[in-house]
């Protein structure tokens, strides 16, 4: 069983802590929380086999945040002194009582329980700092390798990013918890170069990032060795494919593509300040509005999704949030209607008549000390059938379709209504059986048609975590790392674009 980080303790947090929240109280602050983290990341990149780039990198400082006289006040800094502690508190008032003028309704925060001086760590096995690099670099080469060996890959691509987090929160309610989340990011990519027509292909592996450690590159979690010997394949298979026929299809899609129409479509639509408008500067609104709970179908009875903070290797998955509050998995959509959203503190208070609901599902998050707590994405995730059919079996029930497999591209509009989506293999299905790739494929949908259009989940056997490390969000901006779990499942009657000829290509 891992342990916190021997450095990370030696940090005089505790004390550290207790002078920010006295000075806090004794200012007049309703409510004061103090963090210390420690982020870590490392990147290696490598070009054919041969190391381009290795960095290591370490953030580390102090956040102190209040509630004064009704109002949010921040301060962060890189100190790490009893007058450093002090002074941040005694910032973060003086912030709040400049934007006490600017704030129509006061902050009040919904209670919570107390836990007092806990410890977290998420579940891995092998501490990806605490291998050489000489070893890191000796795993990625040698599967680089065999991959440029295999006939029709011209070039190879391959990195790793790594991330060790340590968190220390601490709150007036009394309030204490520590915590290490570690998780990696693997990614190969082989490309296929056509001299004479001046074009390339590429192909990806489709291992997703995951809160692991170094054994997901060594066997747990996932299989590159079998993965990459089978790629090149299906790379030279792609690049004679024909283009696709656009009209309408139905489409079996893989967790490997799904999850990521799951992020857009339903993730970041259901984060409850999307929905009240607070991320129409930035990145949109939602067409889930408050309204609308309890009522929108969003999608057909198979439809069941949850938001997770608690599922093991999952990228968004805690013990407890920048709030104080205890990690747990809530309802989003039942048999295809929006019945809850993500939502922190603040928001649970101030709309707990519309929402049913006076407590926080645990959805507050800062990408660093030196980010105010936001409302951040739970692992929202697609619930399979428990005793669903297998992959194999969705296929066989279509006649005329496409198996999506692999994430590539998106877009979606700003309310996460309207969108389009690609991928990295697409095979196409002729009465339930798979008859090989096509090309150029994108699939188009309204939310709410999509989903429903979706006549079968798979079981829990077709069921894979996918998800990425770069959610973005907020001004100024911040990035989240997040899972998206998914069974295979089945769409009835999708668009299905032409790619190549929507680009205007001849």
């Amino acid at each position: 069983m891992p342990e916190i980080d021997a450095a990370f303790l030696s940090y005089p947090a505790r004390e550290l802590a207790g002078v920010a929240l006295d000075r806090a109280t004794e200012l007049g602050a309703e409510h004061a929380d103090f963090r210390l983290e420690r982020i870590r990341v490392a990147n290696l990149n490598l070009r054919d086999a041969q190391l381009e780039s290795s960095t290591d990198s370490e953030d580390i400082g102090l956040a102190v945040r209040v509630v004064h006289d009704g109002a949010w006040g921040f301060a962060s800094g890189i100190a790490r002194t009893a007058d450093a502690a002090r002074a941040l508190a005694e910032q973060a008032v003086a912030t709040a009582k400049v934007s006490r003028v600017l704030s129509s309704d006061p902050v009040v925060l919904a209670p919570e329980p107390v836990h007092a001086d806990v410890t977290w760590i998420s579940s891995y096995e092998i501490n990806p700092f605490d291998v050489p690099e000489a070893e890191r670099i000796g795993r990625l080469t040698e599967l680089s390798e065999r991959l440029l060996a295999a006939d029709g890959v011209d070039h190879v691509d391959a990195s790793l990013m790594q991330v060790l987090e340590n968190k220390f929160y601490a709150d007036t309610a009394g309030t204490m918890t520590t915590q290490q989340r570690v998780r990696v990011h693997p990614t190969f990519t082989a490309v296929n170069v056509d001299r004479a027509a001046g074009a390339f292909s590429s192909m990806r592996s489709l291992a997703l990032p995951a809160g692991r450690g170094w054994e997901y590159l060594v066997g747990t979690g996932w299989d590159f060795d079998a993965e990459l010997a089978e790629l090149p394949g299906l790379l030279l298979e792609h690049v004679k494919a024909p283009s696709v026929e656009a009209g309408r299809y139905d489409l079996v899609i893989d967790p490997t593509n799904l999850w990521l129409t799951i992020h857009e479509s339903i993730g970041h639509a259901t984060e409850l300040d999307r929905a009240l408008g607070y991320e129409a500067a930035y990145a949109g609104t939602s067409f889930a509005t408050l309204d609308r709970l309890g009522s929108l179908q969003y999608g057909s009875p198979v439809m069941n999704v949850t938001g997770d903070r608690t599922v093991e290797h999952g990228l968004a998955t805690i013990g407890y949030d920048d709030e104080g509050v205890a990690a747990q998995q809530f309802d989003l959509i039942k048999d295809g209607v929006l019945v809850g959203y993500q939502l922190n503190r603040q928001m649970a208070h101030a709309h707990g008549s519309a929402l049913g609901t006076t407590r926080s599902n645990g959805c507050a998050l800062a990408d660093s000390p030196g980010h105010i707590p936001l409302q951040r994405m739970a692992n929202v995730s697609l619930q399979p059938d428990p005793g669903g059919p297998s992959t194999e079996e969705l296929i066989s029930r279509v006649e005329r379709g496409i198996y999506v497999v692999g994430d590539r591209s998106w877009s979606i509009d700003m309310q996460r209504f309207n969108f389009q989506f690609t991928g990295q293999q697409f095979h196409r299905i002729e009465n339930g059986k798979l008859v090989g790739q096509v090309r150029d494929v994108a699939y188009q949908a309204t939310t709410t048609d999509f989903w429903g259009s979706m006549e079968a989940v798979g079981g829990p056997q077709t069921y894979v975590l996918g998800g990425a490390f770069n959610c973005g969000k907020g001004q100024p901006g911040q990035v989240a790392a997040v899972s998206h779990g998914c069974p295979s499942a089945l769409f009835r009657g999708v668009n299905v674009l032409n790619t190549k000829t929507e680009g205007g290509a001849q």
